[in-house]
């Protein structure tokens, strides 16, 4: 069986259990309110210091099941545009988590253009980080990996798509989590401009209206593609609202306000 062993530990996020578990209960204490049963989630996916207080918020929110379908952007641009792994374990210092094979592989069958491709995975942090979020609150669970390396708006509605049909047919309470940040290396101002423009259009369950304005305003949301198939797929499920958990930027941490990444936390219900 393959170990996609950790990438980013001791970087990211701690390398050690117990310190990596008491930060990651830190942050899910941040989040309050009423609990929320999702369909889709975007979260961001930068070291923990940064985006770990939204992350934790949005994570805190959910009632959350035991499959997930996690997309990630290829920040790496190694493997195939959409990188899919269908056995196997990841590793974390909290443990081992299994690969969803039963739905993974009813997945490659919607959509013949998802690859079997490890080289996308093994140096990509951005669905990594979220594992010990998701393994301090739920005891035991599977997911679904893939990194997404293509922009094509018709291949990523595809991909939504075919999502959508795989959690009908075998797994209707898995949960779509498209991780990304939000616009990068801009001044603080500039990037809550552009962030709201390009979050206004995830909360009215627009992944075309997304694409748009991250082309046309020059919006560096390096998991627009994610975001775009986790809408289409949440939507084909039934999905009609979604809620801004918590947003950030890096400046909030970091004296450099003129060089911030910015942070959504959004569920879609």
């Amino acid at each position: 069986m393959s170990l996609r062993e950790p990438a980013v530990a001791g970087q990211f996020y701690p390398g050690r259990a117990d310190e990596l578990r008491r930060e990651v209960t830190g942050y899910l204490a941040r989040g309050a309110g009423e609990k929320i049963t999702a369909r889709g989630c975007v979260v961001p996916h930068a070291g923990y210091v940064y985006s770990g207080g939204v992350a934790g918020a949005v994570y805190a929110r959910l009632n959350l099941p035991r499959r997930f379908v996690i997309l990630c952007p290829n920040h790496t641009g190694k493997g195939a545009p959409l990188a899919i792994l269908s056995e196997g374990e990841w590793k974390t210092p909290l443990g081992n988590i299994r690969v969803d094979n039963e739905l993974a592989s009813v997945l490659k069958q919607e959509l013949k253009l998802l690859t079997e491709d490890s080289a996308a995975h093994r140096s990509e942090h951005a669905i990594e980080v979220h594992l010990p979020f998701l393994q301090t609150l739920v005891p035991d669970f599977s997911l679904v990996p893939i990194a997404v390396g293509t922009g094509q708006y018709e291949v990523l509605a595809a991909l939504g798509i075919a999502i959508a049909r795989a959690i009908e047919k075998i797994a209707p309470e898995t949960l779509i989590i498209a991780s990304s940040d939000m616009n990068h290396y801009e001044s603080d101002g500039v990037t809550r401009v552009k962030d709201a423009k390009a979050i206004d259009q995830v909360l009215a369950l627009d992944p075309r209206g997304l694409y748009e304005v991250v082309q046309r305003e020059h919006i560096s949301m390096c998991g627009y593609g994610p975001a775009v198939a986790m809408i289409t797929a949440a939507k084909r499920l039934g999905a009609t609202s979604a809620e801004l958990i918590g947003y950030a930027t890096s400046g909030e941490v970091s004296s450099a306000q003129g060089w911030v990444v910015g942070y959504a936390g959004i569920v879609v219900v």
